[in-house]
């Protein structure tokens, strides 16, 4: 056995490491950063992709066993490996520590079930803190599937109806842009490049960009689905609402649609990384959770 470590290669986006890193997501399975959560970052319009080159990979002749990544931005790291590799966390833990920082602030996010993660963040003076990320998940054969909308609107797809004003329309206003004091949305020339990279390329399947269009014929409620066919779960990401079409069940029947199209597909179960009470109230459960770790001092050393 022996282990090499080297950056990742080329530029953000579809490249050659893109689908080696995202092979290694599928093989280890991870529902903590998952292969969806590196497809949903590696086209997104607020990933650092001068940063991208940083993602730490390690490997064992031509099979990588290990990453440490960020998602989107510097400053709150991931790492990950095969089973048999689990030695390698604390060289993952330093190299995050010295690169994947920003400010010279760095924090490394360790599921709380694993221990030996943790044994070795404790060892070299991290501590935990209050800082969660939590998931959960719904059970396609335990949970019925009901869905419905109000007269007048209707669900359609990016497959059916290819809108990509409407697309960022929705999440604008979705994510509170506007009612941030963010400014109206504007659908610029930039966003019809960006959201063709995020749309039209490998491992995204419109048919499960789930979108329930109004009487107005906009784009009002959001729910994209990530499924992989080696994979029993799938995922949600990200899922949106117009504010002025709130409290009308369209969040409820958008996400609903795509775990009923991600089902028939071979889907077993759904994750979401949240635990907001949407998503009990509409069958989700309580899955996992993961703890931010920060250096107990500013910074460590080798």
């Amino acid at each position: 056995m022996t282990v090499h470590f080297r950056h990742y290669k080329g530029e953000a986006g579809i490249t050659d490491d893109y689908y080696k890193i995202r092979d290694f997501l599928v093989e280890i399975r991870s529902t903590s950063f998952t292969y969806a959560r590196w497809d949903w970052m590696i086209t997104h319009d607020y990933l650092d992709v001068n940063s991208i080159n940083k993602i730490g990979v390690w490997q064992d002749s031509d099979k990588i066993v290990g990453i440490a990544t960020f998602d989107l931005q510097l400053g709150v790291a991931y790492c990950l490996n095969l089973p048999e590799y689990a030695f390698l966390k604390k060289d993952m833990i330093l190299y995050a520590n010295d690169c994947l920082a920003k400010d010279n602030e760095i924090g490394i996010v360790i599921p709380d079930s694993d221990v030996h993660f943790q044994d070795a963040a404790t060892d070299l003076g991290f501590i935990a803190t209050e800082n969660k990320e939590e998931d959960s998940i719904f059970y396609i054969a335990k949970t019925p599937i009901e869905i419905t909308v109000p007269k007048g609107f209707e669900i359609t797809s990016m497959e059916e109806t290819f809108d990509l004003q409407g697309y960022y329309r929705v999440l604008w206003k979705g994510f509170d842009h506007e009612l941030n004091g963010e400014g109206d949305f504007c659908f610029s020339e930039a966003n019809k490049v960006s959201g063709k990279k995020q749309m039209i390329r490998p491992n995204v399947d419109l048919n499960l960009k789930i979108a329930i269009v109004s009487p107005k014929e906009d784009f009002v409620s959001y729910c994209g689905i990530w499924y992989e066919k080696k994979m029993d779960f799938a995922v949600i990401e990200p899922v949106a609402t117009d504010p002025e079409y709130r409290r009308m069940g369209l969040g409820k029947a958008a996400v609903l649609e795509g775990i009923r199209r991600a089902g028939e597909l071979g889907a077993k179960r759904v994750l979401v990384g949240s635990s907001q009470q949407f998503y009990y109230n509409i069958g989700l459960r309580p899955y996992s959770t993961a703890t931010e770790w920060r250096p107990k001092n500013k910074r460590i050393s080798r």
